[in-house]
């Protein structure tokens, strides 16, 4: 059995510990530096460029935290870092400069976004960027399709799937019925082989996360706490939280 009792040794800090109302913005340098120093992991998100590096940023398009409004993935690495933030001077960062600036001082989960288009690129410049790095990182996704990838062209790479139970929400139109129980309940598994579980916080206990916890004994992450009555239904459910809004 793998070995990752770093990945629940501490909180997770939620796209860095960021603070808007600080001038310190989720998933910049500013928010990485914070988690570091408070001794929480870090959770973060990383989107592929039109050049094919992996950028840290959460949303597909510019414009809720930066200038502009285009697709990341029509804009080159090079393009992307000379996007202004609204709020701060921090500068987009690719995949390798996080790790750089992290070096191994605080667990890193990295969470890579994805289209459910069977696009791979991201898995594998992932997968290339971490090759090298020493620290304690893990990978993770919505899309089992990614981490299927992620099995097949890093398999010592700690791989995990995100998931909840409804997915009811807009972005997941594309998915059909199926497609959502085989998430929901993590019937994906024999093919993704996943080592650990990221399980939506407000859908805990569900059969998918109780069983890969309880069974296979893989660990298991609730996100997004933001509230004590979330982080009281993670400490029941789960071996640990990804956070965000207050300090633990």
């Amino acid at each position: 059995m793998r070995d990752l009792k770093w990945l629940t040794a501490r909180p997770v800090a939620h796209r860095g510990l960021h603070d808007a109302a600080a001038g310190v913005i989720e998933n910049t340098a500013s928010a990485f530096a914070a988690a570091i120093a408070g001794n929480f992991a870090i959770e973060t998100d990383v989107q592929i460029s039109a050049d094919g590096e992996a950028m840290v940023h959460h949303d597909f398009a510019l414009g809720r935290l930066t200038l502009g409004s285009r697709l990341l993935a029509a804009m080159t690495a090079a393009g992307l870092k000379e996007v202004p933030f609204k709020a701060t001077g921090d500068r987009m960062l690719t995949l390798g400069e996080l790790c750089a600036l992290v070096s191994g001082r605080t667990p890193l989960v990295i969470e890579l976004k994805s289209r459910f288009d069977g696009d791979r690129r991201l898995a594998a410049r992932t997968a290339e960027v971490l090759r090298s790095y020493a620290g304690p990182v893990a990978v993770m996704s919505f899309d089992a399709g990614v981490v299927q990838a992620l099995r097949e062209i890093a398999p010592a790479l700690p791989r995990g799937i995100v998931a909840e139970r409804h997915y009811k929400d807009s972005e997941w139109y594309q998915l059909s019925d199926s497609q959502k129980r085989s998430l929901a309940f993590l019937l994906h598994a024999p093919r993704t082989r996943p080592h650990f579980v990221a399980y939506n916080v407000k859908d805990l206990p569900s059969p998918g996360p109780w069983i890969a916890r309880n069974i296979f004994a893989l660990p298991l992450l609730a996100w997004t706490v933001r509230n004590e009555n979330d982080r009281q239904r993670a400490r029941k459910w789960a071996n640990q939280m990804i956070f965000e809004g207050f300090r633990p």
